[in-house]
């Protein structure tokens, strides 16, 4: 009769791991893998994305508990933070797939050439340009759609942005306020820095 051990690795608890894991010891990374690749993988596949997509997810599931496995407070509750944090790549991706099909007026404002600029002003100008609409994207959905109503190539005039939006037109210049100091909270949080 054979009995089955478990490896040393198997009994060491996640709070360890994890310390290993933020020196950089790669047998911590490849135990943690190993006890919670299920929990990541399967929290992905219930958002149905295509393979690429997917792998993406999973893939930076794994890089934010390598950026901030020191922050991690309740290690036991492991499984539970990797689960939410790849909830919330899939919807990252969601959100940017969502972007890109459904072409928004604003994104014209981005491909916009001028010439007296060179191409790398131009791939700066297109990167930064993204990168605010990625994070106009985070805001509520009412914000979402008053400054994209109002940051545009030909913006429209406030009574009928009130009107699409449903802010009445006094309140529309209190709301934009709000949406941009929210707006700089973001880029602050990514580091980088807000010229006003």
């Amino acid at each position: 009769m054979t009995t089955i051990t478990s490896s040393p690795d198997d009994t060491e608890t996640t709070a360890d791991l994890l310390r290993r894991a933020c020196d950089r010891d790669p047998k911590a990374w490849e135990q943690i893998v190993h006890r919670y690749r299920g929990v990541v993988v399967s929290k992905v596949r219930s958002f149905a994305l295509q393979d690429a997509d997917a792998l993406d997810a999973v893939q930076m599931t794994w890089l934010r508990l390598a950026e901030n496995c020191h922050r991690i407070q309740l290690p036991e509750q492991l499984a539970g933070w990797l689960a939410t944090t790849a909830s919330r790549e899939c919807l990252r991706i969601l959100r940017h797939q969502a972007q890109q099909t459904t072409a928004p007026s604003y994104v014209a404002v981005e491909r916009m050439a001028d010439p007296s600029v060179g191409p790398e002003q131009h791939a700066i100008d297109a990167d930064t340009a993204r990168l605010l609409w990625s994070l106009i994207a985070t805001l509520s959905p009412r914000r979402q759609v008053l400054l994209r109503e109002l940051f545009v190539d030909s913006p429209r005039p406030y009574a009928e942005v009130a009107r699409s939006t449903g802010i009445p037109a006094g309140g529309i210049g209190p709301t934009r306020a709000r949406a941009l100091t929210q707006l700089r909270r973001r880029l602050d949080e990514r580091g980088l820095t807000c010229r006003t």
